[in-house]
């Protein structure tokens, strides 16, 4: 007789809901459009201009924004989860509520980006221009760290990055 191991984890498998990315949502989202509360799981904006944009809920979980120009894109109560945001410029974007746990804004320009009630868990913001930065406070900057070239508001410390 064999095991039921095997069967069980085979029917617990199908019965997950699919996560995979969205490829047409990701295709509309890549040539200029709004998306929000879209699956853009793992999808490349890299040196991408895409200013303006709403992202707003959308799943954009390790996703590489690097080098792009998101300009008040709105990324409200988004998944950024592991994303890679090197040297991207979002002054004045909104994560506000936003998910950016181990999330790399190494080097990015930040100022005027509302940060109110987002998770920044592990996120990395070394060399990180966010001297005019909203809603950040001490307690979520504790939890992400940076390094000497990175600017904050007044008043507040980032710890190192290891």
């Amino acid at each position: 007789m064999k095991p039921a191991v095997p069967m069980l984890f085979v029917a617990l498998a199908l019965a997950a809901p699919a996560l995979a990315q969205n490829a047409a949502q990701i295709d509309r989202a890549q040539r200029g459009a709004n998306c929000p509360h879209c699956n853009l799981f793992q999808a490349d904006f890299s040196n991408k201009r895409l200013t303006g944009r709403n992202f707003g809920g959308a799943r954009l979980r390790q996703s590489d924004l690097s080098a792009s120009v998101m300009n008040h894109t709105n990324f409200a109560d988004t998944d950024l989860r592991d994303v890679n945001a090197y040297g991207g410029v979002f002054s004045s974007s909104v994560f506000s509520g936003a998910n950016l746990t181990h999330a790399s804004f190494v080097g990015t320009y930040l100022q005027g980006a509302n940060f109110r009630g987002a998770t920044l868990d592990g996120t990395n913001f070394s060399g990180a221009e966010m001297s005019r930065a909203r809603g950040l406070t001490q307690r979520q900057l504790d939890q992400a760290c940076g390094d000497e070239a990175t600017t904050l508001p007044p008043g507040l410390r980032i710890p190192r990055c290891h």
